[in-house]
């Protein structure tokens, strides 16, 4: 049976809310992840959709002529909440992150609500709220499709992950808050607000390792550095 080669599109260019390497002073601009829509036959898995909702399905229809009902899969790096900010805007499609990341999420949000239990308060509004839309999730698979495999990229949080596409020529790593923008994988810098700054510098050297280009978390695809010359 013929089959199309996995293929992506950048949908949106994230940005930081202040850029290091720019010398800003914090929050000048209001952050947004890179978010990317990989398709591989007939499923199209959208990354990171971290516009306002109402923002993002122009930018998808614009970018890659789809509604946002021909999104089939919606993925997470992170359950930060700037990475899916626009979750609610494909409601048909399944909603997956990393197993790791799903699992201390909600920890985190029930040890909030067992908290509020036992000092005999409602649990938070928006802690019930975040518990519901993190209810929606499934665990990604170890292959979310034929040629997109889950790849672990622990550090920035407790169980962030990327997606590796295993193309006929190139290998494309979608690599979240592991790779920040392209001058952090230059300068072989993680993020300042890493959960794990030495699992982070790990996850980083296994994305040059493997990946011949890098769709960085708050930036655009990347050449890995190592393998391309000017």
């Amino acid at each position: 049976m013929f089959r199309m080669a996995v293929g992506f599109t950048v949908v949106s260019i994230g940005t930081l809310s202040s850029n290091p390497f720019w010398n800003e002073a914090p929050g000048v601009r209001t952050p947004h992840a890179t978010t990317t829509l990989v398709t591989d036959g007939q499923r199209r898995v959208l990354v990171d959709p971290s516009l306002p909702a109402a923002a993002l399905v122009s930018r998808l229809h614009e970018r890659t002529g789809l509604a946002s009902g021909a999104v089939t899969d919606v993925f997470c790096t992170t359950l930060r909440p700037t990475h899916r900010r626009a979750v609610e805007a494909f409601p048909s499609a399944r909603w997956l992150c990393p197993p790791g990341e799903l699992a201390a999420f909600d920890q985190h949000l029930h040890t909030l609500a067992e908290a509020a239990d036992r000092a005999g308060r409602e649990v938070d509004e928006h802690v019930a709220a975040e518990l519901e839309l993190i209810g929606r999730f499934e665990p990604a698979p170890d292959k979310v499709t034929g040629s997109v495999h889950l790849f672990p990229l622990p550090g920035p949080s407790a169980g962030s992950a990327g997606l590796l596409l295993a193309g006929v020529r190139l290998t494309v790593m979608i690599a979240g808050d592991a790779a920040l923008t392209a001058d952090h994988v230059l300068a072989g810098r993680v993020w300042s607000g890493c959960a794990d700054a030495q699992a982070a510098m790990g996850s980083m050297s296994e994305i040059i390792e493997i990946a011949d280009s890098i769709v960085c978390g708050h930036d655009n695809v990347m050449p890995n550095p190592t393998r391309w010359t000017a």
